[in-house]
């Protein structure tokens, strides 16, 4: 059986069109009435929230934030400059060979520490030796026809004084015994050249220090003046650590180096914690790197444990002068805001002030104030997120807390964190009945609210 919308020219049933409709408004409906209370819930929501806070605030209005505080007292401030520097050894050499020859021998173990003078290496000196025994037997050959020509110059000259001979023959004698005079200094100093090489063969350390990794294997050809050379020899016993000091901080260095001598330097790891070696600053560069506006200094150390390696890199503390007797607070004490650095101040009754303060040099965990607190004023270190001026506060340690409040701290609760006290005095309020339970002395009790009904009676079962 076909319906109406099968036949053709048929019309829509209006029953059945009323009916979709009266089903889409009926959807509407509750769509509109889900959106309404949600709303009423998120309205009651807000209006819990608002009326818990303000018990909350009612509760808590008489407790007085507790804060550490410190003294405002006198101590010795060091000036310090915290640089960042590079291990740099005295003395790097690379030893060479001087002269040519097969490598025969290496008297030195890779990393070893040796001192001036100790064998490294061994170059093949016998065609050194040879050649030196040449030239000592050609020294002799001259040297013999030098006495010769001597002994003809003086038969020349005595007979000239009886005429026997010509004088053309006598001058041509002095310059013949001159010429081998120069022979027997060249065989000489040929004789020197070899001894010289001979000593070049053997090959040694010129500094204390210790070697590094070989160069060159026995038995390779070496040349004098090769790039590698056969081993490098680092200096590390006393070693140099050079930073770099701002050229406006030099004169006052250079003033308290020039009247006190050597100032001290300290030297410590990558991470500035651990402290390697103490030393002495040792030179000043002359003149301002002016890509940088900076002056390179050295300082020497003894490294007599080693610690210090070439190239390494170190956090370096310069120690320019000490500051006797400067007034300084703990550095957490100082606060910073618009109008520059400030303190929160207590009087007697324990209220906050602000000061303002200027700072000085910082020392460690100190800081010098140059004007703004006197000596003996307490000035708060820790709690001091939400102070203000007037506000009265707790410190810590004191075992006292704000009079008349019905939710101040008791003897109990010095010294312990804001968020510990607002957790007991929480757990207090929601379970009396367990507190007075666990004390057993009815302290709960008085810091009950009057107007509680009091817990009913339990009889026997």
């Amino acid at each position: 059986m076909s319906s109406n919308w099968d036949s053709p020219g048929a019309q829509p049933d209006p029953a059945a069109d009323g009916g979709r409709r009266l089903t889409k408004r009926h959807w509407q409906l509750i769509v509109g009435g889900v959106i309404l209370l949600l709303a009423g819930l998120v309205v009651w929501r807000l209006t819990a929230n608002s009326r818990s806070a303000e018990q909350a605030r009612g509760r808590f209005s008489g407790i007085t934030q507790p804060v550490g505080v410190a003294t405002v007292s006198k101590h010795d401030v060091r000036v310090i400059l915290n640089q960042i520097g590079t291990v740099v050894p005295l003395a790097t050499v690379t030893v060479q060979a001087q002269i040519a020859g097969v490598l025969m021998q290496i008297g030195f173990k890779e990393g070893q520490l040796v001192h001036k003078g100790d064998f490294l290496a061994q170059i093949d000196p016998r065609p050194y030796q040879i050649a030196l025994e040449q030239y000592q037997a050609q020294l002799l050959k001259d040297q013999a026809a030098l006495k010769q020509a001597q002994t003809d110059l003086e038969r020349y000259r005595a007979l000239l004084e009886r005429d026997s001979i010509a004088k053309q023959t006598v001058d041509d004698q002095v310059w013949l015994v001159q010429q081998d005079e120069g022979l027997v200094r060249v065989d000489q100093a040929q004789i020197d050249q070899q001894r010289l090489n001979l000593t070049y063969c053997h090959i040694v350390s010129p500094v204390d220090g210790r070697v590094g990794l070989r160069q060159v294997d026995i038995g390779n050809y070496v040349t004098a003046n090769s790039s590698n050379g056969i081993v490098v020899v680092t200096q590390l016993q006393p070693i140099s650590a050079v930073f770099t000091v701002p050229e406006d901080q030099v004169p006052t260095v250079l003033e308290e180096f020039h009247a006190n001598g050597p100032l001290q330097a300290l030297v410590f790891d990558r991470t500035n914690l651990k402290q390697l070696a103490t030393g002495t600053l040792g030179a000043v560069d002359t003149q301002v790197d002016t890509t940088t506006g900076t002056v390179k200094m050295r300082a020497l150390f003894d490294n007599a444990n080693n610690v210090l390696y070439p190239q390494q890199f170190v956090n370096v503390q310069l120690l320019v002068k000490v500051i006797k007797d400067a007034v300084v607070v703990p550095k957490t004490a100082v606060q910073y805001g618009t109008q520059g650095p400030f303190v929160y101040a207590l009087d007697e009754d324990n209220k906050v002030s602000v000061k303002n303060v200027k700072t000085g040099v910082q020392d460690g965990e100190l800081i010098a104030l140059t004007d703004g607190v006197a000596l003996g004023d307490r000035v708060v270190t820790d709690g001091a997120d939400q102070l203000k001026s007037g506000v009265k506060v707790t410190i810590r340690g004191d075992g006292a807390g704000a009079a008349g409040g019905p939710g101040a701290p008791g003897p109990g609760d010095a010294g312990q964190h804001p968020r510990g006290q607002r957790g007991s005095r929480a757990g207090a309020g929601a379970a009396p009945a367990a507190g007075a339970a666990a004390a057993g002395d009815g302290s709960q009790r008085r810091h009950r609210d009057p107007n509680a009904p009091s817990p009913p009676s339990q009889g026997p079962k």
